[in-house]
């Protein structure tokens, strides 16, 4: 396997995409910030003290997004096309998703999963008053399409990983 974040003398480096072609590239990641249903009430119906969580969630997440390259340290610089945050609450939690684009030579994965966990911190951040004990968890790729090494769903893998291991049974 070629470690293509390595340079000769086995240190860090920025991968060349230089010689990568331009695609069309999404990504899709999500997670969850679960808590009682009374902080979830409190989202809901706008009595958490700091403010419209879920607004100020989809700006942070949104910013992540566009920062992604400040915070990851091999990340590219990218010029996006599109993020968008997305949340949806059940009684005990809010899901939060997250779809960024962008037309270049490498993929937008680290920007949507920065997006999704920014969001989810803020979250934490905005109820940490009524409630310090919430749980940020299952951040993940859910999919991404373009570039060399083509499209992928995380129910497709999945799969394969489900059929590797019941192989090995």
């Amino acid at each position: 396997m070629d470690f293509t974040h390595f340079n000769e003398q086995g240190r860090a480096r920025m991968v060349d995409v230089s010689g990568k072609a331009v695609t069309h590239r999404t990504a899709t990641a999500a997670g969850t910030v679960s808590m009682l249903p009374a902080t979830v009430d409190a989202i809901r119906t706008g009595g958490v003290p700091k403010g419209d969580v879920l607004a100020v969630a989809q700006v942070a997440g949104i910013l992540a997004a566009k920062r992604t390259s400040e915070i990851i340290p091999m990340c590219h610089p990218l010029m996006l096309t599109g993020v968008d945050v997305r949340f949806s609450l059940r009684s005990d939690a809010v899901d939060i998703e997250a779809t960024v684009k962008c037309s270049g030579e490498t993929g937008v994965e680290m920007e949507a999963l920065h997006a999704v966990s920014a969001a989810a911190l803020t979250i934490y951040d905005m109820c940490k008053a009524l409630q310090k004990d919430m749980v940020i968890s299952d951040i993940r790729l859910l999919e991404k399409t373009g570039g060399k090494s083509g499209d992928y769903s995380r129910s497709s893998a999945s799969r394969v990983i489900e059929n590797r291991e019941n192989a090995r049974k």
